[in-house]
């Protein structure tokens, strides 16, 4: 028999384009559940002895995840019941760096090159798994692969900034590329007057851009799903209405976006697209799955996941159906 709802609902995401981020700062989670005497709440305000590592392990049963599939993938290799319910694609700035005046431009221009690889002292390394993907997708589109360049290790801590430690080892000269994604990159970038070597959102083919962030799924814990399906329908509606808000309002998109990614509007406007604002919306087609299949492939392959994930068997499609189907009976009744 299904336990009683919960008294709280958590989520968290990564500081990058969501619709739970979207529907969080409108107030409209905590708006739908309030008259069953729910609470939603951030994991990223919680204190420490509450959150734990959760973002990560997606331990905590009540806790709906949009975030980077790294640690998904991770979480769900050890064994954690979790179930992956929707999929983005937001395209998210991704470049190689090198130093001005380096002469080194395009994919094939990084044969032989020695490249910043990151290693962070934490449980699963979605940092060092982002720069291996996007060195490894650069690459190919010059028919390349990791084994055509130097990795060269770089020692790094997330007190000092993201990518801070690969950008300085850049600039002393102690490798001669970085990979670098998002609003907070872009504005790194400028400050040390880097150039850009290889621009992978302009590669044709989107397979060289999967990463840790494209695609970027929305998961639950199984025991949630089986025990409230209501209630994670009902989320989900409630991210698919945002997504279709925030496709109309690219002002206050951005806006968002700044406060979600630390970035300034410039860094922000640099990191997304044109149009980034109307690719917020959920979806479960066979070309993300894919896509997916193809990140794990690789993680498995480099050694980030404990054991292999069958990505179509992790996926339930339930939810998002009913959810598009609940919030287009609501969108009926007010008619």
């Amino acid at each position: 028999m299904p336990s009683h709802a919960p008294d709280t609902l958590w989520f968290t995401r990564c500081p990058v384009p969501t619709a739970t981020g979207i529907a969080a700062d409108q107030g409209w989670l905590a708006k739908e559940f309030a008259a069953d005497g729910i609470t939603v709440r951030s994991l990223q305000d919680a204190p420490p002895e509450v959150a734990a590592d959760h973002h990560f392990t997606h331990a905590l049963t009540g806790l709906f995840r949009e975030g980077g599939n790294v640690p998904a993938l991770w979480a769900r290799s050890r064994g954690e019941a979790t179930r992956l319910i929707g999929l983005t694609w937001i395209e998210e700035r991704q470049v190689v760096l090198v130093r001005a005046g380096s002469g080194i431009t395009g994919p094939e221009g990084l044969r032989g090159l020695r490249l910043a690889v990151p290693r962070h002292g934490i449980g699963i390394d979605f940092w060092r798994a982002m720069a291996l993907a996007g060195f490894s997708g650069a690459l190919s589109s010059a028919g390349l692969t990791l084994a055509d360049a130097e990795l060269v290790d770089v020692p790094a801590t997330d007190r000092a900034g993201q990518w801070a430690a690969e950008l300085a080892a850049l600039r002393a000269g102690l490798v001669d590329a970085v990979y670098v994604k998002g609003a907070l990159a872009v504005e790194a970038a400028r400050r040390i007057g880097a150039e850009i070597a290889v621009e992978l959102d302009t590669a044709p083919d989107r397979r060289t851009r999967v990463n840790n962030g494209t695609p970027r799924p929305v998961t639950v814990h199984q025991r949630l799903l089986d025990e409230h399906p209501d209630l994670v329908v009902r989320f989900l509606a409630v991210l698919l209405d945002a997504a279709d808000w925030a496709a109309e309002r690219p002002a206050d998109v951005a806006r968002i976006l700044q406060a979600e990614t630390g970035a300034g509007a410039e860094g922000v406007a640099g990191a997304y697209a044109e149009g980034s604002h109307r690719t917020l919306h959920l979806d479960l087609s066979e070309e993300r799955l894919g896509l997916l299949a193809q990140q794990e492939r690789f993680l498995h392959g480099q050694g980030f996941l404990d054991a292999p994930v069958d990505v179509r068997a992790w996926t339930d499609p339930e939810p998002l159906r009913a959810a598009r189907a609940l919030l287009d009976a609501r969108r009926t009744a007010t008619v």
